[in-house]
Formats: C-alpha cells, sequence, structure tokens
C-alpha cells in the first residue's frame, strides 16, 4: 500500500497524529532537564574510615590494604582507586555498569562487617555510602553577616541553610567551605599535671563518664509509670569549669584548676577567601538525573527567600558552573534556528516557489518536536552530547522534505494537477525516502549500545539522532505529499535544461563509457583520503573556552594552613592583575576532587565574558602561569572542570620503591616534552615526622602498652578521637568538650618527653622512661590503584596541542620504556576514556555499515548493487580530512561523530541515483541511459540537499556562542565530507553502478545454469537481466 497516496486521500489522521505528537513534544520540551554532560549511572560505592592524627603508611597497611582486600571478590568489582591522607582513607570502589547499585552496597557493607574486628579499634566507625553526586559542585555562595560571630555564621550554615537547601529537589549536598565548628576547649597546664600525677587521657575520661545525660529505666511510684533520666550534663561552661575531677590518694580538683575552660571552636583545617576577603561559604551540588539550571534556579529562590526571613545576612553567588550550560544551550538552539532558516533559504533558491518552501520548512519542527517527547519518554536530557545530535539532524530533517517536494515540483512542471502531481511523485521518489532514512538510523543506533563509560555517553546521541530521523521520514511521507496536493500550484513547465545541466551530462556519459578508469580514478582517492586521515594529530575533546578555571596549589610537606593561607593570598592578588580575570575565590585545605591537606589549595577563577575580552581563555591561562612563575616553593596546575588534568598517566606495581622511582624519571623526562607545561607527579614529597618509639622491655615490665603511649600523646597534642570526646548540650545540638594541652606544647619536644603514662599499678611514669623521639620523614600521602601504589603524573597541554600526539611522546620516553618487573604505565583519565571511545566508534561505524549494506539488500533486492551505494562512503573522507587540515584541526570526538555522520548521509545521493535508473530499467530504458538520465534528473534534489545541509551546519562551524568549540570541528568535517562526496558520487557512482551490472550480468551468465527456473507464471513472464541480477 502507497501510504503517502492514502495521507493524500485521507488526510484527517496524519494531521492529527502529528498534532498528538507536537503538543506531546513541546510539552516534553519544557520538562527536560539541561545537564553539561549526560547522567551516567555507573554504580561508585565509597568507603571513608577516619583516624585522628593517623599518618598515611599506618592507614595503608592497618585499614586501606584490609579493605581492598576484603572487597576484591565481590562479584562485578571493576576497579579499586584509594586516597590516603592524614587521618584519612577513601576507597571508591567501581563496579560493571550491569551491577545493581543497590546490591553493590549491600556487598561492600557484608564485606566490611567481615573484618571489622580487624580494623583497629581506635578507627572512627567505617562510613560505607553509595556515591549519588554527579561531579563537582554546580553553584557556590558565600555568607555574610556583620552581626553574627564567625562561628554563628557556620552554624547558620550547617544548620540553617544545609536543611533548607537539602529540601530542595535536586540537591545532592552541601558542603560548607571555610568557617569554623564550635567546640569546648579544656587547656590542660602540663606542670599542674604533673605535680598531681593525672594524664589528659584520665581527665578527658572522666569528663565523658560524668558530663552525660542517660536513660535509667522505668518507674512506678504512686501507680504511675515513670521514665527515669539520670541527668548528670552541665548547663553552662561556668558549670563545666567547676566539674570536680578525681585525683589518686581519695583527692579530688576542680577542672579550671587544672587549666582554662574556653568556649571556642575547632582548630581549623580550611578557608575560603574571595577577592582577599575571607567569607564562610558553601557549595551546592546536584543529584543524579537533576537538571543543572532547574537546580541552580531552585537554590537561588530559596537563598531569596532566606535572605528575605533574615535580613542581616548577605548571601551572594561567587563561582557556578551553570552559566556556561546554558549558554551552551541557549546556543545550540540559535544555532539550530540559524541553520534551519539558511536550510529553507537553499530552497528557495533553487525552487523559487514560496509554497513549496513553506512546506518543506514546516518539516523542520515536525521533525524535532515530536524527537523531544521520544528523548523524554527515554529519560534523556538536553546535555552537550544530545544537543550535538539535535544541531547534527538540522540539515538532515529537511533533506527528506526536499527530496519529496522537489520530484513534485518536477512533476507539477510536466504540465500535471499538484493532487495529481503528489501521488505519482510520492509514489516514485518513495524508497528512496524510505531507504535514506533506514540507511542514517542503521548508522546511528549501533552507536547508541557501545559498552562501558563511552556507549553511557553515546547513548542519547545515537538514539536522538534516530528519533528525529525516523519522525522526519513519517513527515516526508505523511505530511509533506499531503500539503502539496492541496496547497501547492500547478508549475510552468520547463523547456530547457541549464548549461550545467548539460555539461553535467556530457561528463557523465564519458564516465560511463570510461567506467574501469573512472572507478580506478575513484580508489585512488579512496586510498589517498584512508592514507591521509593517519596524517593528522589525534585528540579527545577540544579545548573549550568556560570563562572559568580551576588552579591546584601544592606547598612543601610540613606546610602550616596560616602559611597556606599568605601563600594563595599573594596568588590571587597577582592574578587579579589580570584585566580579564574577574575575581578569584581561594578554597584552602583541598585541591577539588582529591584528598584534604592543610598544604593544599585550589583557585577558582572567574574571567570576564568570552565575547567580551580578545584573549582566549587558553592563552589567559599561559600569562597567569608567567605571573606565578616568581612564586617559590609552590606547584600549581590548571584543572578541568571535572578536577582532572588534560594530561594524565598513571604509574603502577605492588613495590613503591620502584613506582616511585619510575614516576620521578617520566615526570623529569616528561619535563623535556614541547607539548606539556608544569608537569607534576603526585609522588608526594616526604613530610617531617616525629616518631616514637616505645621502649618495649621496660614497656613491658611497667605495664604500659603501645596503644597507651599513642593515646597519650594523640590526646596532649590534637584531643581524643570525636567518638571518645565528651558532649556538652547547647539547646537542639550537642558540642564537643576536647581536652588537651596548650598548642605551644606541640613545638616542645621535652614537654611531650615528659607527658605522663599510667602504669600497671597506676602510678605514673614519664613517656621518655617507656619509649623514645626521633626526627624522620614518611610520606605525605598515598594513593592506590587495583591494590596497588599509584603515582599520577599530570601537565597542561601547550595551545591546542592534540591529546593523542602528547601521550604517544610521553610513552615513547625511555623511563615509559624500560620498566621495572610488575611496573605499569597506563593511560589515564581523558586518554583512557579516549582510547575506549575511538574503539567503540570504530567497532559501532563496522556494525553500522553492515546494517546498512542489510537494509540496502532488503530494499533493492539485489546483493550486488548496494556496493554502489557503499562505493560513496570513502568519497566523503578526503573532503572531511581537507577541511580539517585547512582550518586546523586534529582527529578528536567531535570529528569521529561527524564522520559517522557522513556515513549515514552521504549514501543518499548514491540511493537516488540507483533507484531512479533501477526504476527505469524496470520501464524499459536502456541501462545507460537510464543511469546517465538519473544523474541528470536527481542532480538538482541531491545539490539542493547538500547545500541545505552545509547551510545547516555553517553557524556551528563558525563557532561564535558558547560550547562552539565542541561543535565546530565537527560541522567542519561533515561540510568538508559533504561537498566532497556531493561532487565524486555524481561523477563516479554512475560509472561504479554500471561496471558492478556488468559483473552481476558476468556472474549470473557463468552460474545460471546451476539455478532451477522457478515455476511461477507472472515471474516467467517478466523474467528479464534484470530480475535475473536481482536473484543472484
Amino acid at each position: 500500500m502507497n501510504i503517502s497516496a492514502w495521507a493524500i486521500r485521507q488526510p484527517i489522521p496524519s494531521l492529527v497524529l502529528f498534532l498528538v505528537l507536537m503538543v506531546l513534544g513541546w510539552t516534553s520540551f519544557n520538562t527536560l532537564p539541561i545537564t553539561r554532560f549526560p547522567n551516567i549511572d555507573v554504580p561508585v560505592v565509597q568507603v571513608m574510615v577516619t583516624q585522628s592524627g593517623a599518618a598515611p603508611s599506618e592507614l595503608e597497611t592497618q585499614v586501606t590494604k584490609k579493605i581492598e582486600d576484603a572487597v576484591a571478590g565481590i562479584t562485578g568489582v571493576k576497579h579499586q582507586n584509594s586516597s590516603i591522607t592524614e587521618g584519612s582513607s577513601v576507597t571508591l570502589i567501581e563496579f560493571r555498569l550491569e551491577v545493581d547499585e543497590d546490591r553493590a552496597l549491600n556487598d561492600v557493607k557484608d564485606a566490611i562487617a567481615r573484618i571489622r574486628s580487624d580494623l583497629p579499634r581506635t578507627i572512627d566507625e567505617p562510613v560505607i555510602q553509595r556515591i549519588e553526586i554527579e561531579g563537582l559542585p554546580i553553584v557556590t555562595y558565600g555568607v555574610q553577616a556583620p552581626n553574627m560571630t564567625l562561628e554563628e555564621v557556620s552554624w547558620f550554615v550547617d544548620d540553617t541553610i544545609s536543611r533548607r537547601m537539602q529540601s530542595v529537589k535536586g540537591v545532592s549536598a552541601v558542603d560548607r567551605v571555610g568557617g569554623v565548628t564550635r567546640e569546648i576547649h579544656v587547656t590542660l597546664d602540663p606542670d599542674r599535671l604533673l605535680s598531681l600525677g593525672i594524664t589528659a587521657g584520665e581527665v578527658n575520661d572522666q569528663l565523658r563518664a560524668t558530663n552525660i545525660d542517660l536513660a535509667g529505666g522505668r518507674g512506678e511510684i504512686a501507680n504511675r509509670e515513670q521514665a527515669i533520666r539520670t541527668l548528670a550534663g552541665k548547663k553552662t561552661v561556668a558549670d563545666l569549669a567547676a566539674t570536680s575531677i578525681a585525683l589518686s590518694g581519695g583527692r579530688e580538683i576542680r577542672l579550671d584548676e587544672l587549666g582554662t575552660v574556653t568556649d571556642t571552636w575547632e582548630e581549623p583545617r580550611t578557608f575560603a577567601v574571595l577577592d582577599g576577603k575571607s567569607v564562610v561559604a558553601f557549595s551546592v551540588t546536584r543529584g543524579k538525573g537533576a537538571s543543572d539550571t532547574t537546580v541552580a534556579n531552585a537554590v537561588a529562590q530559596e537563598i531569596e527567600k532566606i535572605q528575605a526571613e533574615y535580613p542581616g545576612t548577605t548571601i551572594e553567588r561567587i563561582d557556578n558552573t551553570v552559566d556556561n550550560t546554558y549558554g551552551t544551550y541557549e546556543a545550540t538552539m540559535k544555532t539550530l534556528l540559524e541553520g534551519a532558516a539558511l536550510a529553507v533559504f537553499v530552497v528557495f533558491l533553487f525552487l523559487r516557489d514560496l509554497r513549496a518552501t513553506v512546506i518543506a520548512a514546516i518539516a523542520l519542527p515536525l521533525s524535532i518536536i515530536p524527537a523531544f517527547w521520544a528523548m523524554s519518554a527515554s529519560g534523556f536530557s538536553l546535555n552537550l552530547v544530545s544537543l550535538l545530535a539535535i544541531t547534527i539532524v538540522t540539515g538532515i530533517l529537511v533533506d527528506d522534505a526536499i527530496v519529496e517536494i522537489e520530484n513534485i515540483v518536477r512533476h507539477t512542471r510536466m504540465g500535471k494537477s499538484a493532487y495529481r502531481a503528489s501521488l505519482e511523485a510520492a509514489d516514485e521518489i518513495g524508497l528512496a525516502v524510505i531507504a535514506i532514512t533506514v540507511t542514517i538510523i542503521a548508522v546511528f543506533v549501533p552507536v547508541s549500545f557501545m559498552g562501558g563509560i563511552a556507549g553511557q555517553y553515546f547513548k542519547q546521541f545515537g538514539l536522538t539522532v534516530a528519533f528525529a530521523v525516523f519522525f522526519s521520514l513519517l513527515v516526508a511521507r505523511l505530511i509533506t505529499p499531503l500539503l502539496a496536493a492541496y496547497f501547492m500550484r500547478a508549475a510552468k513547465p520547463e523547456h530547457k535544461e541549464g548549461w550545467i545541466i548539460r555539461a553535467y551530462t556530457r561528463l557523465v556519459s564519458w564516465t560511463v563509457r570510461r567506467r574501469i578508469a573512472t572507478v580506478l580514478l575513484g580508489l585512488l582517492i579512496f586510498a589517498g583520503s584512508i592514507g591521509s586521515f593517519y596524517l593528522l594529530p589525534s585528540g579527545f575533546i577540544p579545548t573549550e573556552d568556560l570563562s572559568r578555571a580551576m588552579l591546584g596549589v601544592e606547598l612543601p610537606p610540613g606546610t602550616r594552613l596560616e602559611e597556606t593561607r599568605a601563600v594563595t593570598a599573594r596568588m590571587a592578588k597577582r592574578l587579579k592583575q589580570n584585566p580579564n580575570v574577574k575575581s578569584v575565590f581561594v578554597y584552602g585545605g583541598e585541591i577539588l576532587g582529591s584528598g584534604a591537606e592543610v598544604r593544599k589549595a585550589t583557585l577558582i577563577i572567574t574571567l570576564t565574558p568570552k565575547g567580551k575580552r580578545k584573549k582566549t581563555q587558553a592563552m589567559i591561562q599561559e600569562d597567569m602561569g608567567r605571573a606565578l612563575s616568581g612564586i617559590p616553593d609552590i606547584r600549581y596546575w590548571f584543572m578541568m572542570d571535572n578536577g582532572q588534568r588534560q594530561f594524565q598517566l598513571v604509574v603502577t606495581g605492588p613495590s613503591p620503591k620502584n613506582v616511585d622511582s619510575v614516576g620521578a624519571a617520566l615526570t623529569s623526562q616528561a619535563k623535556r616534552l614541547p607539548y606539556l607545561l608544569n608537569v607534576v607527579s603526585t609522588a608526594e614529597l616526604d613530610r617531617p615526622e616525629l616518631r616514637v618509639y616505645p621502649r618495649s622491655d621496660i614497656a613491658a615490665d611497667l605495664g604500659v602498652s603501645t596503644q597507651t603511649i599513642s593515646e597519650a600523646v594523640r590526646i596532649a597534642t590534637i584531643g581524643d578521637i570525636g567518638a571518645k570526646l565528651a558532649k556538652f548540650d547547647v539547646g537542639d545540638r550537642q558540642v564537643p568538650i576536647r581536652v588537651k594541652l596548650p598548642n605551644v606544647s606541640r613545638s616542645d619536644r621535652q614537654l611531650l618527653e615528659n607527658l605522663q603514662v599510667p602504669t600497671a599499678t597506676g602510678a605514673p611514669v614519664p613517656l621518655s622512661a617507656v619509649a623514645r623521639f626521633e626526627l624522620a620523614q614518611g610520606p605525605t600521602a598515598i594513593d592506590r590503584y587495583d591494590r596497588n601504589r599509584r603515582i599520577l603524573i599530570g601537565a597542561d597541554l601547550v595551545g591546542n596541542t592534540p591529546l593523542g600526539d602528547a601521550i604517544n611522546a610521553a610513552l615513547a620516553l625511555p623511563a615509559a620504556q624500560n620498566l621495572p618487573d610488575g611496573v605499569k604505565v597506563k593511560q589515564f583519565g581523558d586518554a583512557e576514556i579516549m582510547a575506549e571511545v575511538f574503539e567503540g566508534f570504530a567497532k559501532a561505524m563496522g556494525a553500522g555499515l553492515m546494517m546498512v549494506y542489510a537494509v540496502l539488500v532488503l530494499l533493492f533486492a539485489s546483493f550486488l548493487q548496494p556496493i554502489t551505494i557503499l562505493f560513496s562512503l570513502p568519497l566523503s573522507i578526503g573532503g572531511a580530512i581537507v577541511a580539517l587540515a585547512l582550518t586546523g584541526n586534529p582527529i578528536s570526538l567531535p570529528v569521529v561523530i561527524g564522520i559517522l555522520m557522513l556515513m549515514g548521509i552521504v549514501t543518499k545521493n548514491a540511493i537516488m541515483l540507483v533507484d531512479f535508473a533501477v526504476e527505469q530499467i524496470k520501464h524499459g530504458m536502456d541501462r545507460n541511459e537510464a543511469i546517465i538520465d538519473a544523474g541528470r534528473k536527481r542532480a538538482r534534489p541531491i545539490v539542493m540537499t547538500t547545500i541545505a545541509m552545509v547551510g545547516g551546519m555553517v553557524p556551528s562551524a563558525l563557532a561564535l556562542d558558547a560550547g562552539g568549540e565542541f561543535r565546530s570541528p565537527m560541522a567542519i568535517a561533515v561540510i568538508g565530507g559533504l561537498i566532497s562526496s556531493t561532487v565524486l558520487s555524481l561523477l563516479f557512482v554512475p560509472a561504479v553502478y554500471v561496471l558492478v551490472d556488468d559483473f552481476g550480468r558476468g556472474t549470473w551468465a557463468l552460474f545460471s545454469r546451476f539455478v532451477g527456473a522457478p515455476d511461477e507464471a507472472d515471474l516467467g513472464e517478466h523474467a528479464g537481466p534484470d530480475s535475473k541480477q536481482a536473484s543472484a
């Protein structure tokens, strides 16, 4: 049944169908979340163990290795990544994509529960959680309140703001940056402790045992039931200071006679500074599946309400990643409209018929808007990848309508009525339109089923294109012929062909006669195209201008927080001197995406908008690097939005010594490569340590355990671990009571040696009697990857250096070639994903071509003619390579996407030629005349669709707006490939068609005697050379 003819005769069902699809699509478009990248559901479980003051080397042996060994046997574990810093061990367990997240979490919890007794007693309880957070924070706000103390502002953020923010839909985490946490400090006098024969640990234990409210059971006095409570918690700091502390010999003393009791705050380990002013900030991270822009807007609205309720506070936004995300979205929509307008203008230029142009233009919204409904139903979002897909289909979508409408216009110029022309033209071109659409879908759908992380990214890409192209097929077969039949008018007949068509016809006649030479020339062009493909450098994602830079800073081991604050202030001052820098936000005490240490900091630099400056972000970052080069004793590097660096290699192995030596050698050699800047290794410099070695024999005689010695030192210097601290009730919260010696005691080695430790008899002895002190060095931090030690080597790429070139140069260095046993150098971060993506795309492209061939065989009922159509594919590669070389673009992810797109599009030209020729042969025309006539009749729609698609891609190629750096290489590759493919297809495909047909006829003549004749009269009567060839 001819569906177009049915739609023309029965217009109501088609119109109702698209009315419903348009309403669904528009509603879905307004509810689709806007994100930077697709939401990727990778099952990741985090195991975090903290132990105050513990050195990384201790945690690695006593905690991290045991956790890694325990979870290694869980089904579905893909990678383990551990980061160990002072007092903290964090292990991330990544599972394979098919593993259920809840099951993964339960399995990890069970594994840790089985080894809990093997872990040290002094650790805090392991925190095991599923990672629901999607990337780094999307927005950061600063809070100022002149009428509040620093502690009050911090509590306002922790309590009021945090609670309100977490009630906002889509918010996953709210983290305070800077500020302080309230604590009661009991600062003991070491001389008083020594004279009274009591230790800081004993004071802490007594406070914890006495300053507490406990449940006491149940009473039934006077025939009434009562709850019994034991209340010993002090209500004021003065009451706490008056607490009696028991001494040996039945004596006692007030707490404030042992030292001072102060209501203050915890020793800061982080800070936040904005443009030289200290602030208390908080960052908001969205959850999986939520929209960046929706969450940011909802957070902004909630903050306006908070400010209205608390007029004394000022809350202002100091950093965000949402503006760029929304800018990319708006730029794509603008590019989409510009491309559509150019495509429609091309239609009018060729047809010079306003009605036909309007009908072709209607195809675009009717194809794209229903695709939004399909995206919403599939759980997709509007992100960089799906928006790229929508940009891609701008030119494709109008194609089918152009082919249909041009054929209808040609029939009206034969003197037919619009109604009759629409019926006949739609029937004539129907197979070609279906074949074009199905081949595009066949190319893009396999991309959606790539494995690994890359598959998660491009699932949305391939299916979005497929959805839109499928709806464009429905429009071309149902709506375009219907509108043409009822709204177009009969056109004046064309009496003669133009000189271009006449010249082209003579040229095609020559190529058909000299078909062997023509095909050989085509093969030479193909070979040159493939060879030139490998001459271009390879990268991953083009460098984007986000108007925002992140700088990681690292100071020498042993640096204190005050020194970090002073150095970062100098850095921020130098950066602010650059006229393109708008603000500098310093997050002290942590490098985002890695462990927290007081000697590290992150600088978030906001630049002036892209359109208001002459220099690119890459050039500004080079200027900033030069400005910071004069500051001594720092390591710094620029990071991407995900916290990683542009270039990363990882060195792993079981032997820490071998890993360190290879990492140091590779870092040294990589610094001499011209492609890399700021080469930094995570092989941490050793930090100074004061080690306490128990005198085993004496300690055993006195009954002093290593645990007792460790606790005595810990409590005296930083206080006990959080779980063992006494608590002080303040309204609806509990404030820790930290017992310790004055901070100055940390710098007095003799005082530490004279600390008292209790013996088995109860009589205290000096620490120096049972232990010796020694200055030494130990690791600042330890990284592990898949149960091996790991060193990460990172660098910035110079200018627009392709990532592939830098990786190849680094892997060719002697340090990466001559490796000790067990040590491996692997690609990491973007480089690892790049290899996975390119491999996945190669497989998807191969699968797509096989599907295209299968579809064409089914549609044309021939195994040979689809080869003619596929011959047009390699003809596009050369044009794409030339366009990329002229514009200086490497082979990158968007370029691979563009080449994949070409695989689907360029077959269109050959399908239209072959389909027309086959139809003419069926009507009795000579084969050579048929293919020449196909070229003459189909040249105009082929050129029209090509120019329309090029027009649709031009705004993307110019890269004028946000996110343009990603779209531009793809558009350039497509434009070059389309132009070369169109020109070469019109010349070479007719020759290939005739040559393949000759081969088919020769094969049939050779083997036909082995094939039995059909026994159906109608087939036998109509059997001819073409049907015989089809059977072959």
